[in-house]
């Protein structure tokens, strides 16, 4: 069964100035987020196949509207995350259904591959509360200048029956970054690590 969607939201976020310094070409980073009808809000619920299948469309559909907010080529996608905030009727199993068995590679498919795991946090919450979405680089976990995250918050969402699911995905790290470790230029993409 589809996923039963009360909202999409898309946010574009540019870092053009860090510090007094120029970011050119700036940093950005693309937020989708959904918000869906719980199927299994308010009861115990064993099997979460349907859940899990609204994952994988979910990863695909959100994945690809994060690339075009960005407007880049797939390829081009350099770091990524997952997050899900579900409502008081719901429990934290509900958003783990969803961002972990089937999402990861619709959204790698959207975003030209990916050989690091898709970092992740779930949360139960109402209306308005904070979404964190971790970000890492898609090829190379290694690369510290891509550890960043970035926060959604919906002032209508996740009602009681409600689970907010959010991608995000960027075409470049940190401003300024400076903190050594391995650089995006560097990487082999191979393992998922280096």
């Amino acid at each position: 069964m589809p996923a039963d969607i009360r909202k999409i939201t898309v946010i574009l976020d540019e870092t053009h100035k860090e510090m007094g310094r120029i970011i050119a070409p700036p940093t950005r980073r693309a937020a989708a987020i959904a918000v869906i009808a719980n199927p299994f809000a308010g009861r115990y619920q064993h099997d979460l196949s349907e859940l899990i299948e609204i994952g994988a469309e979910l990863g695909a559909m959100l994945g690809r509207r994060c690339v075009a907010a960005l407007g880049i080529a797939p390829e081009a996608a350099q770091s990524y995350g997952k997050a899900a905030m579900v409502g008081e009727a719901g429990e934290l199993e509900h958003a783990a259904a969803i961002l972990h068995p089937k999402l990861g590679a619709p959204l790698r498919a959207e975003v030209g591959g990916g050989a690091a795991l898709v970092p992740s946090s779930k949360k139960m919450g109402s209306p308005g509360q904070v979404l964190d979405i971790p970000l890492g680089h898609k090829d190379a976990a290694y690369v510290r200048s891509h550890f960043d995250g970035m926060e959604v918050r919906l002032n209508d969402a996740p009602r009681a029956g409600e689970i907010m699911v959010a991608v995000a995905v960027t075409d470049s790290g940190r401003p300024l970054p400076r903190v050594g470790g391995l650089k995006h230029d560097e990487i082999k993409g191979e393992d998922g690590l280096r």
